[in-house]
């Protein structure tokens, strides 16, 4: 498996790495690409030395095998995208931080944007999350097409990694005391998707998404939100959305954007 990780130096993207790193720990034929995006301001020694460090400092916490790579580009999206395409991979781990408006159009903007290209999944990091283990996995759902629209295999892949326990949840307005028969057909479908990791299932009939699934996060002890993105969906709006703010900027767990 070959995951990126894109890196400014900042602390945030610094936590990010020490995250992924932790996360692989123990993990076999993983491959940690610590990326670095500059200008014609920036010094390409510096850079080289600055990541060379960080790397040094991730192989002091944990044994995992890493490569660096650099680019000199003003389109920090479009060569991180280029490099996914390139290195076929797997996964994309950034930080992200800031609740203020100016905050989430500097640091935050970037992770969205890459998760909204759809070239692999983005494990999207809380600047305060700290990898110990992910026994406890909630997949969001929206019960719907589940066959066409969740995308089995880079979630399997992540699920087979840690080997938790899987909570599918879905938060609707419409929900009542008991669910239609097609609810009951995606959820059996959904059973069978994920079979080896015996999903449960929640129903929670509600306005307030985003309120009631960091509710659930907590009370569940979960340890990472995977999310499906559609099109004219979750992403598709970046900065109107507001729900997508909330989940992306204040959930306390990791979030995984999987495009169906």
């Amino acid at each position: 498996m070959t995951i990126i990780v894109p890196t400014d130096f900042s602390d945030t993207a610094n936590n990010a790495a020490r995250y992924a790193a932790r996360m692989v720990n123990g993990t076999y034929d993983t491959t940690l690409v610590l990326f670095h995006v500059y200008d014609k301001s920036e010094d390409a020694t510096q850079v080289a030395e600055n990541l060379d460090l960080l790397k040094k400092d991730l192989a002091a916490l944990v044994p995992v095998k890493m490569e660096t790579r650099t680019e000199q580009s003003t389109d920090f999206i479009n060569s991180l995208d280029r490099l996914a395409r390139h290195l076929a991979a797997e996964l994309i781990v950034m930080g992200i931080t800031g609740k203020s408006k100016i905050e989430q159009v500097f640091f935050g903007s970037n992770t969205l944007k890459i998760a909204e290209r759809n070239v692999c999944p983005v494990l999207i990091v809380p600047p305060a999350a700290q990898f110990t283990q992910l026994k406890n996995v909630a997949l969001t759902s929206d019960f719907k097409d589940v066959a066409h629209s969740i995308p089995v295999v880079p979630i399997r892949k992540v699920l087979q990694l840690f080997q938790p326990s899987l909570h599918v949840v879905n938060v609707n307005s419409e929900h009542y005391v008991s669910l239609t028969e097609e609810f009951l057909a995606q959820r059996n479908q959904l059973t069978e998707m994920f079979q080896e990791f015996k999903p449960e299932f929640y129903f929670i009939g509600t306005y307030n998404v985003e309120e009631m699934i960091q509710t659930f996060v907590t009370d569940k002890n979960i340890d990472l939100l995977i999310t499906v993105p559609r099109q004219r969906n979750i992403f598709s709006s970046l900065y109107k959305t507001s729900t997508t703010r909330k989940l992306a900027y204040e959930s306390p767990v990791p979030i995984l954007a999987a495009h169906e």
